[in-house]
């Protein structure tokens, strides 16, 4: 049996957060959860808050915290547009101050640190499908900037903790991500869709909906993170995470319509400044390595996604900025 540990999980109440926290605490570990709520929601843990080895601490990641931990995930970030872009210069900050506060814990503690990073990183592509070795295209002073440069900077900071002081590290690239417990109004394509869907509104598209997504179920996502930070020290990332079927806009929106038997009808808006037109992973890294692949397919993850929102209360969940 492995050995059981103490794990600080950073934006732990997190879509991807919270469901991180469930496996760990499954596996029988001491779980630290760390969230600032701003993009998260409470409930997203409540369930987890009797059990013996589950501790939640609101607290904001630009600030320095000590604690003494075996393993650190840090996926504290904003990672919707409306929702980094609200707030530009915080979003730069939790990046930066975030992955130097956890890297200087890791450093202290000896323990071993992953870094969810993200396929923005990329920027708008000019090598398709995005394999590791791409070093991307960014506009460094665009309105997304704030989370691309930011995420590029915490890789910066992640590899030079880890050729200075030998600090265990682990980078994951983490494409599109969707499923059960997705903010409603996180801003993102899924869950726009969703609700608009649900509740008979139109569908907005931007741009003629012919700009590619990859889509990849949440559970997949969080084994593929399980299987880096257990890979040996010499994989230290990055790695991309996540699903090379590629889907136009378009296409997911008329999967949606189709699944949740809408009325609903497609507007277009013009595209927002720097969106990318094409974003498709290579995970040659990931087979080979993790022996990880997405398992659920896109029609599949959707109905059991699409499932949830209709359990849940869109009245129970604020917007966490205006810009949805």
């Amino acid at each position: 049996m492995a050995s059981l540990k103490r794990i600080l999980v950073t934006g732990g109440a997190g879509f991807l957060g919270s469901h991180l926290c469930e496996r760990l605490l499954d596996q029988g570990h001491d779980v630290i959860c760390l969230d600032n709520f701003f993009t998260s929601q409470k409930s997203n843990v409540a369930h987890l808050l009797a059990r013996p080895n589950f501790e939640l601490i609101r607290h904001d990641v630009t600030l320095p915290v000590w604690l003494e931990v075996d393993e650190i995930y840090n996926l504290a970030c904003p990672a919707a547009p409306g929702h980094y872009q609200y707030n530009p210069i915080k979003t730069l900050k939790t990046s930066v101050m975030g992955a130097i506060n956890v890297l200087g814990m890791a450093r202290r503690c000896r323990a071993k640190v992953l870094q969810a990073s993200t396929s923005e990183v990329y920027g708008e592509p000019i090598v398709h499908p995005q394999p590791e070795s791409y070093r991307g295209s960014v506009n460094p002073i665009g309105p997304r900037a704030c989370y691309d440069e930011g995420k590029r900077a915490a890789e910066t900071l992640f590899m030079d903790y880890h050729r200075s002081n030998r600090v265990r590290i682990r980078i994951v690239r983490i494409f599109n991500t969707y499923g059960p417990r997705m903010h409603p109004f996180d801003g993102r394509v899924v869950s726009n869709f969703i609700r608009q869907a649900l509740q008979h509104q139109d569908i907005t598209i931007f741009g003629d909906g012919s700009q590619t997504r990859s889509f990849c179920y949440r559970d997949d996502l969080i084994e593929g993170i399980l299987r880096m930070m257990d890979a040996p020290d010499e994989l230290t990332g990055p790695v991309n995470l996540g699903n090379p079927s590629e889907f136009t806009i378009l296409e997911l929106a008329r999967q949606i319509i189709e699944l949740t038997g809408s009325r609903s009808k497609l507007v277009y808006q013009p595209l927002p400044a720097d969106d990318p037109t094409q974003r498709q992973p290579n995970i040659e890294l990931a087979r080979k390595h993790l022996g990880w692949e997405p398992k659920v397919p896109l029609r599949e993850g959707l109905v059991k996604t699409i499932d949830w929102f209709r359990a849940v209360d869109l009245n129970h969940y604020r917007p966490p900025t205006p810009n949805y």
